[in-house]
């Protein structure tokens, strides 16, 4: 008996429109791109495409590309042969030949390195894969890739190997994010709100609030149905049991405890500049400057005209010169 497909909930047109897209292109034995933003449900995508193909009965193998170095997920995707490399004791059957005849699902296919993008193609082009360490095995795998990052852009800067893009995009799922699909918010919401209520073995829902129902439609929902379902969630554990849920809890670290800032340092004393020059005056402004410094020099040294000089390294006699040019002569000494 063929199982049911994952359930997906949502009434807009955005979201029949992908279902619509899915069941038109699930039958077909081809690779195919899942592209939405995170928490969009790519994955719920992928297993539904998998279940409406005839590789229903066949396994479907997820693999996470992100969260695994480049040399794990070679290892990983395609296995290797005992003592292949230091540790590795006993062979290891990869994902790609443990999918052999239904699906494999890569999901952050975008995070792959060049490596292992190579061994990709090979394996979505020919059928063909080497454990390491081993010889060419012949597997039969549907790929169904899914990302949030812009592939045709990292194609055309070398990061995405643009060959395995043209394969894997024979056809491209898009998945609208929720703000695209508001219709859906209230219907999603009470979804997740009686799965929190069974699992806390409450008798009932009592519904949500106006001022609930409000933020959740006007929440722009960055993360999506994830996080919607996490916020709805929360919000149904921390409520009334017999009452309406009255507030929607978005942000889990609103009401919790965070270092105080770092006080910024005093700003420095503000220093008076001179007005900007203009045309002529510069020898006014160094006339300015050169009294100034006599003025300030004189009465430090109590207008000793001999200390002075010494002071600014000057002969008595030029110092003289210099007092007469300003009109700073006959000062006492």
């Amino acid at each position: 008996m063929q199982p049911n497909p994952p359930a997906l909930l949502g009434e807009s047109p955005a979201f029949h429109a992908v279902l619509a897209h899915v069941s038109r292109v699930a039958p077909l034995e081809r690779p195919l791109l899942v592209i939405g933003e995170r928490g969009t449900g790519k994955e719920l995508i992928a297993a539904r495409l998998h279940y409406l193909s005839r590789r229903w009965d066949r396994p479907f193998v997820k693999v996470n590309c992100a969260a695994l170095t480049e040399s794990l997920l070679d290892s990983e995707l395609f296995g290797h042969e005992a003592g292949a490399f230091t540790g590795a004791i006993r062979r290891q059957i990869g994902r790609v030949e443990q999918a052999d005849g239904g699906t494999l699902f890569l999901d952050e296919i975008a995070t792959a390195s060049a490596a292992v993008q190579e061994k990709l193609l090979r394996a979505v082009e020919y059928g063909e894969i080497e454990r390491v360490g081993g010889r060419t095995q012949t597997v039969d795998v549907r790929v169904i890739g899914a990302t949030n990052a812009d592939l045709p852009a990292l194609a055309e800067t070398g990061r995405f190997r643009a060959d395995l893009l043209d394969r894997l995009a024979f056809d491209v799922v898009t998945l609208p994010p929720l703000r695209a699909r508001r219709e859906d918010i209230p219907v999603l919401a009470e979804h997740f709100a009686l799965g929190m209520v069974r699992e806390l073995e409450r008798s009932l829902f009592p519904g949500f609030a106006p001022r609930a129902l409000e933020q959740l439609l006007n929440h722009g929902w960055p993360g999506n149905v994830r996080e919607l379902r996490n916020a709805v969630e929360r919000s149904v554990a921390a409520s009334d049991p017999e009452g309406l849920v009255e507030e929607i809890l978005i942000d889990p670290f609103a009401s919790a405890w965070r270092p105080a800032a770092p006080t910024a340092p005093a700003p420095s004393p503000a220093v008076e500049e001179e007005p900007p020059v203009v045309a002529g005056d510069f020898q006014e402004r160094v006339r300015r400057f050169e009294s100034g410094l006599l003025e300030t020099a004189l009465e430090r040294n109590r207008f000793n005209q001999r200390q002075t000089a010494e002071a600014l390294g000057l002969g008595y006699h030029q110092l003289r010169g210099l007092l007469k040019k300003h009109g700073l002569i006959g000062r006492p000494e």
